[in-house]
């Protein structure tokens, strides 16, 4: 049943859940697909909507993706120190993400569904432009369905750790991987409560630009 919030709140709390993921709870098939079609009506190049879902239940193949999901992690951690000096108050922020990250990439093959969106064709090779214009099509659709989501009490959170081994995750899934391209993987839940409060975020005046830089 969806939740009792507004647009504004909508959009101002929906998070990248890790920890607050209820890893117990079952999601239904309806839910799921549910959410895929408001994402249908995203935005996109041409109206073209070269998308796929791939939705992941099976255990089996999400502990699999999940092995992928680590080695892209560990190597990602292995660039990016756990301390970098700095303010202290953005250094605490820092650790904490870095926590919550570390606490999917353990927990990651339990999260009951895993959605991987897709896009036909590939973007090696491609020019500036129609790199974005590819991407700007299956983002819209990627956020429409973790908006929808929140909308249900359920939580998501944008992942690429994966995406290092693409090649084999398409492998496992079936996925063509000559001519379809994934975009990230989605890990979704019920959360733990509903209540979720805005970002902390940098002021406005440190990123709007009037009329050039």
């Amino acid at each position: 049943m969806p939740l009792s919030i507004t647009p504004d709140e909508l959009l101002t709390t929906t998070r990248a859940v890790r920890r607050r993921l209820d890893l117990t709870r079952t999601v239904e098939r309806e839910v799921i697909e549910e959410c895929i079609g408001i994402a249908q009506q995203a935005p996109s190049g041409s109206n073209m909507q070269p998308w796929h879902f791939v939705v992941v239940a099976d255990p089996a193949k999400r502990a699999q993706l999940a092995s992928l999901y680590r080695k892209g992690s560990e190597s990602y951690f292995s660039r990016s120190p756990a301390s970098a000096g700095g303010d202290p108050k953005r250094q605490a922020e820092r650790m904490r993400l870095r926590a919550s990250a570390l606490f999917l990439v353990d927990h990651i093959h339990e999260v009951p569904v895993h959605v991987i969106p897709c896009f036909n064709g590939r973007t090696e090779g491609l020019s500036a432009q129609d790199q974005a214009a590819t991407w700007g099509s299956i983002i819209p659709a990627t956020w429409s369905f973790m908006l929808a989501l929140r909308a249900r009490g359920l939580g998501s959170a944008f992942t690429t750790f994966h995406l290092g081994s693409e090649e084999e995750a398409a492998g496992l899934l079936g996925i063509p991987f000559e001519r379809v391209t994934q975009a990230a993987l989605i890990p979704v839940a019920y959360t733990k409560g509903t209540a979720f409060r805005p970002g902390p975020r940098r002021p406005l005046s440190s990123m709007i630009h009037w009329d050039g830089w």
